[in-house]
């Protein structure tokens, strides 16, 4: 059945917002709308053009036989300085600070429209990279993690402090937590990375770095490769930082417990955003 130009881009454009990243080929959607697709690229160029123009990211087309378009999720340096704006603001209030130098961070983690604009952050700074998964550990990092794989088009792998037996069998490891310099167990199930993956580790407040580097260390005996790691939020008052290549979006800059004053300010990310790189036609 035929669908008129109308229909077509409004299907198409949910189609590719909700299969961030996947080569969809020109044959799929003609047959889809039982159009030629001489119409289906015309279709494919004014999305394109409407995707940049309001910052939500770009289509690009592969070429050949097995090409298609694939549709890369992009935030503009602008909606990123103002996503982290609102998280200063929110962060800035003395009343997070926690024991030990931590900060609540619960109402953020449990706000769907606040992570969701964390996660698409996260998501088109890392989007050139080859991310095969995203992991992170239970329990405070897993809505991060998820709204960073959904913009992505990635699965989700949750490391977790002890096994369950409903996982089946799990790569189990011990490591030294950065903070507290205490030896803690990680697992996780074998199931749930394939050999060789490629990983973007996400989590939402690093210290010393200690668990994300047991992570590093996990993925280690799954012959995986880190593809990159974020962090919602970075303390910098630390003697000794257990990862350095990291991007993040907020960082606990002042910690005075005894006075209950806290100092926050913009993390490493815009050193590391690029401008959409638009394709010449």
């Amino acid at each position: 059945m035929k669908v008129r130009r109308s229909g077509r881009l409004v299907d198409m454009t949910s189609y590719l917002l909700d299969h961030p990243r996947h080569l969809v080929s020109l044959t799929f959607f003609a047959e889809r709308y039982g159009a030629a697709k001489s119409s289906i690229s015309e279709d494919l160029g004014i999305i394109k053009q409407t995707f940049e123009e309001q910052g939500i990211g770009s289509l690009y087309t592969i070429p050949g036989a097995a090409g298609g378009v694939q549709f890369i999720p992009h935030a503009s340096e602008k909606e990123a300085h103002r996503v982290i704006g609102e998280l200063l603001e929110l962060l800035s209030m003395s009343d997070r600070l926690l024991p030990g130098g931590y900060l609540y961070l619960n109402d953020i983690l449990g706000n769907p429209r606040i992570v969701n604009k964390i996660g698409r952050l996260f998501a088109s700074v890392f989007a050139e990279r080859k991310i095969d998964v995203v992991m992170t550990v239970a329990t405070k990092g897993i809505p991060i993690a998820y709204a960073v794989a959904s913009y992505l088009g990635v699965p989700v792998v949750i490391v977790r402090r002890d096994s369950k037996v409903t996982e089946g069998s799990t790569v189990s490891i011990n490591y030294v937590s950065g903070s507290t310099k205490r030896i803690q167990n990680m697992v996780l199930a074998r199931r749930s990375l394939a050999e060789g993956s490629h990983v973007l580790i996400v989590d939402d407040f690093m210290k010393a770095g200690g668990t994300i580097n047991g992570m590093i260390s996990l993925l280690e005996e799954f012959k995986a490769t880190v593809a990159g790691i974020g962090v919602l939020v970075e303390a910098e008052d630390t003697d000794e930082r257990l990862v350095d290549e990291y991007i993040s979006l907020i960082r606990l800059s002042e910690v005075n417990v005894k006075e209950k004053q806290i100092k926050v300010e913009e993390g490493n990310y815009f050193q590391f955003i690029k401008p959409l790189q638009i394709e010449e036609d």
